[in-house]
């Protein structure tokens, strides 16, 4: 039986899809902006950040656009802007649901 797309994606997998949509990126610029943008509160690992790189461009989310040696540059695809968006819209919901739980929960 054929593997399911992912549906739910990981924190990681969350920031490197955010990462691309910010333009073109290798691993290293990646990693970087995701600490940047998280204070340092998420760090991505070589092994973790390339395994979600493989993953992502065998579901399409992303598509290789250069190599030069060892560096591999990668643009998102519009299959990975709808998971993105997904995955955000899901978010916002989650968010949503417990700010509404809390305010029931005030009341009582």
């Amino acid at each position: 039986m054929p593997k399911k797309p992912m549906v739910i994606l990981t924190e990681t997998m969350f920031y490197v899809l955010m990462a691309f949509g910010h333009g073109e990126m290798c691993g290293i610029d990646i990693a970087d902006w995701i600490e940047r943008t998280t204070g340092g509160r998420v760090l991505i690992g070589p092994a973790t950040l390339y395994t979600i790189l493989g993953k992502f461009e065998k579901e399409k989310y992303i598509r290789e656009i250069s190599v030069e040696g060892r560096k591999r540059t990668y643009v998102m695809t519009e299959k990975g802007k709808e998971a993105y968006q997904t995955e955000l819209d899901r978010l916002r919901l989650c968010v949503g649901d417990a700010e509404a739980a809390a305010k029931e929960g005030e009341t009582k």
